[in-house]
């Protein structure tokens, strides 16, 4: 146990190591790619909030527990699956936005 937490004590020291060593310009990018990438995750949440209250709202509409879900049900599953996956390509694009704004500081 006290092993790993050396480990877990030396990455963080080389980290921190690290980020002492970026130039203004660099942490410049690296708080605006932060940033991105917290907007990303904002984005993951909303839609997932969103696309489990329709998955909820779906679920009132099939009274019956036969397994079988109503054209209704089904129709408004659907849609909350692709909020979800709209969501997740936008949140993704906003992460590769963000690497590139790291990878251009870095040259």
């Amino acid at each position: 146990m006290k092993l790993i937490t050396l480990k877990a004590a030396a990455a963080m020291f080389a980290l921190s190591t690290l980020a002492a060593c970026n130039t203004p310009a660099q942490q410049v990018a690296e708080n605006q790619a932060d940033a991105i990438e917290d907007s990303a995750d904002a984005v993951r949440d909303i839609a997932d909030n969103a696309a489990d209250n329709m998955e909820d709202r779906a679920d009132t509409l099939d009274n019956n527990l036969d397994g079988v879900d109503s054209n209704a049900e089904q129709s408004l599953e659907n849609k909350a699956a692709g909020v979800r996956a709209k969501a997740e390509n936008r949140a993704d694009s906003m992460e590769n936005k963000a690497d590139m704004v790291r990878d251009k500081a870095d040259k």
